[in-house]
């Protein structure tokens, strides 16, 4: 395996073994991404707390149930038995080559992604490199996502009035999602994008299946940085076709070059999807996803996206929507919020907001930090096993 100044050469394994975090923090940024030539490994010297304490070997994850077969391969509910039981979310990471092992490049970006550590981020609390050629993230374990939460609101408030997953950590008394949870939701949302980018990592996948909820109703990232470890499939692991409908219209026209706007592009449409209920761009297709965006916004010119018919996947002959502004993206959201929605949804990725310019946008002034929804046992416990963040 190659150096790359912040990960040392490692024998190819053969038995369970742990590739530890080989980065620090130093001041706000990760050093790994900037050091200029090759260098010793970078090791965090500071003693770990108990509950952190590395483990060696899958013998050490007591698998419980399957929960679910996502983007990057199927997941378990498992206990983790060296440190006391706790229950984790076990990942296991489909590998396109199995044969040839566990790329190089994925083991640096995990282990960097070990290091990040935010309220509003979803812990990875250990890399597992088994037999080989097997790779188990290990993540703390939270059952409820904001897909799921929007599908358990009652009928009446746009919901399909879904029963919870059965053992959620999340038992409300009533479930809702007015305007002060959205502007709470949102808050939460940006400041993890704000924490992930501002240590240059992109997510690249944001969709309400990986914001988890926990049990005081707050929101957290996951699967963040695993589009760069391992890339972005078409298909998941059950062979569905990955969603479209947060994807970037950059990303759509065939861009190759990424930068923090994929990420604020999909918070819009995870915004307006919050406050409407629907999808805002519910594609069934790369096509169909991109006129539906020109539907609405109208087809961008050269004025309105500089560069823009210099993308591979843009045609001269795609129709020329004109964009109707007497019809607002999201009627139920006020002038600010309107305002903010409109900043995520800019067509130049250069021109589009900011996680730390949304966090310090005049739609949060008004927002004051709050306990979780009231918890009590649902009206329906039974449900469907498993969480849609798995899915």
């Amino acid at each position: 395996m190659m150096s790359h100044g912040f990960i040392s050469s490692h024998p190819r394994a053969t038995k369970s073994q742990t590739w530890p975090a080989l980065v620090s923090f130093k001041g706000s940024s990760l050093t790994a991404f900037v050091l200029p030539a090759p260098a010793p490994p970078i090791v965090d010297p500071s003693p770990r707390r108990p509950k952190d304490r590395p483990t060696t070997a899958m013998e050490n994850y007591q698998k419980l149930e399957k929960v679910g077969e996502g983007t990057y391969g199927v997941v378990y509910k498992a206990r983790d038995l060296a440190n006391g039981g706790r229950i984790v979310a076990l990942k296991k990471i489909r590998l396109e080559a199995e044969d040839e092992g566990v790329p190089s490049t994925a083991i640096r970006e995990i282990s960097l992604l070990k290091e990040m550590r935010d309220p509003h981020i979803l812990r990875l609390l250990n890399i597992v490199h088994s037999d080989g050629h097997k790779l188990y993230l290990v993540f703390e374990f939270l059952d409820l996502d904001l897909k799921r939460y929007m599908e358990a609101l009652p009928v009446s408030d746009g919901g399909r009035g879904k029963a919870l997953p059965e053992g959620s950590s999340l038992r409300l008394q009533q479930l809702g999602l007015g305007d002060a949870v959205i502007r709470k939701f949102m808050m939460h949302l940006c400041n993890g994008i704000r924490y992930c980018h501002s240590h240059r990592v992109l997510h690249r996948d944001l969709k309400p299946q990986n914001l988890l909820i926990d049990k005081e109703g707050n929101l957290k990232l996951a699967d963040f940085g695993l589009a760069r470890a391992f890339g972005v499939p078409l298909r998941t692991y059950t062979h569905e076709v990955v969603t479209l409908w947060y994807r970037a219209p950059e990303i759509l026209l065939g861009g190759r070059q990424y930068s923090t706007g994929v990420d604020m592009w999909s918070i819009g449409c995870i915004f307006a999807e919050m406050c409407t209920r629907k999808p805002l761009f519910p594609g069934d297709s790369e096509i169909d996803e991109i006129f539906r965006i020109f539907r609405a916004l109208g087809t961008p010119t050269e004025d309105l996206w500089p560069g823009v018919t210099s993308y591979p996947d843009f045609k001269a002959s795609f129709p020329k929507w004109q964009r109707d502004y007497t019809q607002a993206l999201c009627p139920n959201l006020d002038d600010k919020g309107l305002d903010l929605l409109e900043m995520m949804l800019v067509y130049d990725p250069a021109g589009r907001i900011s996680a730390k310019q949304a966090c310090n946008h005049p739609y949060f002034e008004d927002y004051v930090s709050t306990p979780g929804p009231t918890t009590t046992t649902p009206a329906n416990p039974t449900a469907a096993r498993g969480a849609s963040y798995f899915h």
